[in-house]
């Protein structure tokens, strides 16, 4: 049953994108190009093969594709997907100007080649003309002329056969209007992720943080998403992002890579220079339990950050704990709450690191103050924000549930397209506040 419903699924997904294909080719090629042309056999070698490059991108990593191939599909084939989005999204849109277009453009038309009547007044003293009333000469058609035909409905009909032309302006003005809104904003989310993250900053009061732990800063990172397209430079911006918010704790929490140690070590080694007083510390993500997850465990802690699997620890004034993502379930190696936090002293204040947000009702039944996540990457291409939320209980930013505070980052990289557009790349530094300071 399980096989059927994905050959079900893969169908419509592989008809579905064969359709958006086939509308993107009509609207940007047949509509806009003569047959026969060179742009028009380009553009049909380009719908072909873009496709083909994303599927591509998509399977080489799981299919065990050299790193080189699949660095070398990866820039287009992820750039296409977003670029695929976004010009769909944006011909839509001319779909509805474009009915008012022609209408403005026949409507034009039609004044301009409208004939001239033919009326003027009788000059003053002279016998009004054949025809004319009131002093107004009048033309008169001779009775066998044929009448002008209507068009039906009474209006000119702009999308006539008689003018190619003015369908053919249509369709180039909008196709290219929809090509340039698309591609500027994949032009535009593509910088955003590779001029590195912002940093924000947000101040959480825990109730029993005591006063000496007032303050205490934690710079969150999620999401770095290294792999075929995001690789050592990227790691680099991020580490001096972080270090020079000059953070008491650094959490990486999950989702560092999306490929095996071997092929993505020597992107990861910057990590190695982060620097906290208390230390960086380190939990799984889903994307690492498809890399490797023991491997990268490992290797993390060869890096000098320190893996929470299912474990806590001390932090002067407070308890830091991390579980294993949900992921793991699949290895035998999930989230264990009783495991992480059940045996600890409650009177303390307990900050989780836990990859997604749909742990937290895990978390409220284990007492735990505040939950740092990611996973979600805040949509990282709107509309994906509208599909995040039914998946997860927060999106993006602070929330409360019962006495626990999630608090849920974009991340600092993307996976798939390097796009984001309405969900930039973040590191959060957040400091703790005692209400009794």
């Amino acid at each position: 049953m399980t096989a059927v419903v994905f050959v079900v699924a893969l169908v419509a997904v592989v008809a579905l994108l064969g359709g958006v294909h086939r509308y993107l080719w009509r609207r940007f090629v047949g509509d806009t190009t003569a047959p026969g042309s060179a742009l028009r056999r380009a553009g049909t070698v380009a719908a072909y093969v873009l496709p083909l490059l994303s599927v591509g991108a998509l399977v080489s990593g799981r299919s065990g594709a050299p790193f080189v191939v699949q660095q070398a599909l990866a820039w287009p084939g992820y750039l296409w997907l977003a670029c695929l989005l976004y010009l769909t999204l944006a011909l839509l849109v001319g779909e509805a100007v474009r009915p008012a277009l022609r209408r403005f453009l026949a409507a034009r038309s039609d004044r301009a080649a409208a004939p001239d009547t033919g009326e003027r007044d009788a000059p003053a003293g002279e016998p009004a003309a054949p025809g004319a009333r009131g002093g107004v000469a009048t033309l008169t058609a001779p009775a066998d002329a044929p009448a002008p035909a209507a068009p039906a409905g009474g209006t000119a009909d702009p999308d006539a056969p008689a003018d190619p032309g003015r369908r053919l302006f249509v369709a180039r003005a909008v196709g290219g209007a929809a090509a340039v809104a698309g591609l500027s904003t994949v032009g535009l989310g593509t910088w955003g992720v590779l001029r590195g993250p912002t940093t924000k900053r947000i101040t959480v009061p825990l109730a029993k943080l005591p006063r000496s732990a007032h303050g205490f800063r934690i710079a969150v990172v999620s999401d770095i998403h290294l792999g075929p397209v995001l690789g050592r430079a990227h790691t680099r911006r991020i580490v001096d992002a972080v270090n020079a918010t000059n953070p008491d704790l650094i959490a990486v929490v999950g989702d560092l890579v999306d490929g095996s140690v071997a092929d993505l070590g020597p992107a990861a080694e910057p990590l190695a220079g982060l620097r906290a007083r208390h230390g960086s510390f380190f939990v799984t993500g889903n994307h690492e339990y498809f890399s490797g997850a023991a491997q990268w465990v490992d290797r993390v802690r060869e890096l000098g950050l320190h893996p929470l699997e299912n474990d806590r620890v001390e932090i002067d004034g407070f308890d830091l704990a991390g579980v294993n993502d949900v992921a793991g379930e699949s290895e035998g190696q999930g989230p264990d709450f009783g495991r992480a936090l059940g045996d600890r002293d409650r009177s303390r204040a307990a900050v989780l690191l836990a990859h997604q947000p749909v742990v937290i009702h895990d978390a409220v039944e284990h007492g735990v103050d505040l939950q740092l996540s990611g996973h979600t990457h805040g949509g990282q291409l709107w509309p994906g924000s509208l599909v995040a939320e039914l998946a997860n209980p927060t999106v993006a930013g602070l929330e409360r549930y019962g006495d626990t505070q999630l608090y849920v980052s974009r991340g600092a990289g993307a996976w798939g397209p390097p796009v984001r557009v309405g969900a930039p790349s973040d590191i959060t530094v957040v400091q703790l506040a005692s209400r009794r300071a």
